[in-house]
């Protein structure tokens, strides 16, 4: 074996979450070890809706380890447009470098939401917004470790799965197994098409760590977001493997219907399929985000 081939097998995939307890969203920083390049994965910022501030707590946590560590980013990654917190991948960008990647099919999220919230005169609807738009099964790298790009549609349109080294991000596939999994009642979701991404996921080796990209504990626990594949073919209450895609459908389906809508989607969502960027400030030098009326 080669001096460079033992080198790469050697490589370990070093994984630091940072876990928001007011959206129940984990944040990771993907590495290889102190000084390495590193990823960064579903960064938030934080957001108040009853006075409609931002601040950047979450995400300075973040910056601190970055720079304890002399990690140097080269990817900000979103696993999805996400409906339930506001991204902080351009502040991180500003602070830290790296690029804002998210799966191709975000033009097909941007298409739709771009017209509920009326903003097409300011949204390119092409993916322009983000640095750089994966494809299924695209191969990357951050440092020496080999990345993959997995499209997993269903909650979305445009899910993505990172695989990176021997742990994978999720995104909202999955939740942890006693949770089960995420809705697919948002506009271009679908429960057929989940079950088929979760199992293109449960098909990789058994002993792959999967991190979650929320979780939301039972009452007998605290939160928890990493597990593996056998664990969740095994114990997951929605997806394991005696669970039927036709039983799945009619679960998740029923289930959907009783689901409010997410307290942050209209803020989270129009931010974030301009890959996170703020609306400018009008002439007062006030940002302002729109509450379509009867929209939704």
């Amino acid at each position: 074996m080669s001096e460079l081939v033992a080198a790469a097998t050697e490589t370990q995939t070093h994984v630091d979450p940072f876990f928001d307890p007011v959206t129940a969203t984990v944040t990771y920083v993907v590495h290889s070890g102190r000084g390495s390049a590193c990823a960064i994965v579903d960064p938030v910022l934080d957001y108040d809706p009853k006075s409609g501030r931002t601040s950047t707590d979450s995400a300075q946590r973040v910056i601190a380890f970055v720079r304890e560590y002399g990690l140097t980013v080269e990817w900000l990654l979103e696993t999805h447009a996400h409906a339930d917190h506001l991204s902080a991948a351009p502040f991180l960008k500003q602070q830290l470098g790296g690029k804002i990647a998210i799966g191709e099919h975000i033009r097909s999220v941007q298409g739709v939401f771009g017209k509920v919230f009326n903003v097409n005169d300011t949204l390119a609807g092409d993916g322009s917004e983000f640095d750089h738009l994966f494809t299924d099964d695209e191969t990357f790298h951050v440092g020496p470790l080999e990345a993959h790009a997995m499209h997993v549609p269903g909650h979305t349109p445009a899910d993505l799965a990172y695989r990176i080294g021997d742990a994978v991000f999720v995104g909202d596939t999955m939740f942890m197994p006693d949770v089960g999994s995420a809705r697919c009642d948002f506009p271009g979701g679908d429960a057929h098409t989940l079950y088929r991404s979760v199992r293109k996921l449960l098909d990789l080796p058994g002993d792959t760590r999967l991190f979650m990209c929320h979780d939301y504990p039972p009452a007998s626990r605290g939160p928890r977001f990493e597990t593996t594949v056998s664990a969740q073919r095994s114990d997951n209450i929605h997806l394991n493997d005696r669970v039927s895609e036709d039983d799945f459908v009619q679960m998740r389906s029923a289930r959907d219907r009783t689901l409010a809508m997410p307290n942050l989607i209209l803020p989270s969502i129009q931010v974030n399929i301009r890959a996170g960027r703020l609306p400018e400030p009008e002439d007062n030098g006030v940002r302002y985000l729109k509450i379509p009326l009867d929209a939704l």
